[in-house]
């Protein structure tokens, strides 16, 4: 997912309060199976009575907010902060109001879970993207045709090698350099039946150095 960042640092602090010490019983009540006390809390914290309060509505906004801080998604960001409830119901018997408000324990749920998920994702790109090179076809064909042509060409440079230094002068200016016979004759400063001889006595001549160096790989 290209776009999630970094993650930011740590959620923000709450501050304490008459309506911190409420929302702090409420917890504790859903701690010991009261869903009553816990939907209470959630209306006090999420959006749903958010116009009851300013200060309900700051607090829904600042979790949702904080993990649209995170992932850059608002999808994302919606079913963090959901999870952050469900997973405040089934854990409220761990929120300690000595270590800080129940608010402040919502946003740090919502930060790890965020976190959580840009990190899964990484990490799933990262095993994607490892993935991709393990299994990336190798291009045995493209390998094997170039090793092929360099062995030709070797072997077409050591049977040039055989050829009278007419004929090959001959050979590499029609086939190597692609001129014409009668360029070739031009440029050598030959009859054209002379430099349609050279060619073909070379032609002959490369042919039967390759055949034979056909044979002797065979």
């Amino acid at each position: 997912m290209s776009h999630l960042r970094p993650v930011p640092s740590g959620p923000p602090s709450e501050e304490g309060g008459s309506a911190a010490a409420h929302l702090a019983e409420l917890l504790r009540r859903a701690a010991r199976g009261d869903e009553a006390a816990f939907a209470e809390w959630y209306d006090a914290t999420s959006a749903r009575h958010a116009a009851h309060s300013a200060r309900c509505s700051s607090t829904s906004a600042r979790a949702f907010g904080l993990a649209v801080r995170v992932l850059r998604d608002r999808a994302q960001a919606e079913e963090v902060t959901q999870e952050s409830y469900l997973d405040c119901w089934r854990h409220a018997s761990r929120f300690d109001s000595r270590r800080g408000s129940a608010v402040a324990w919502l946003l740090t749920i919502v930060h790890r879970k965020a976190v959580d998920r840009v990190r899964s994702a990484e990490a799933a790109t990262r095993r994607d993207t490892a993935y991709g090179q393990r299994e990336q076809d190798v291009p045995h064909d493209v390998t094997a045709e170039a090793a092929t042509a360099s062995i030709e060409a070797r072997r077409v440079r050591a049977a040039l090698g055989d050829l009278t230094t007419k004929q090959r002068e001959a050979v590499e200016l029609a086939f190597l350099g692609g001129y014409t016979h009668t360029e070739v004759a031009s440029m050598l400063d030959l009859p054209i039946g002379t430099a349609k001889t050279r060619i073909r006595d070379g032609l002959i001549r490369l042919r039967d150095a390759l055949s034979v160096g056909e044979v002797a790989e065979a």
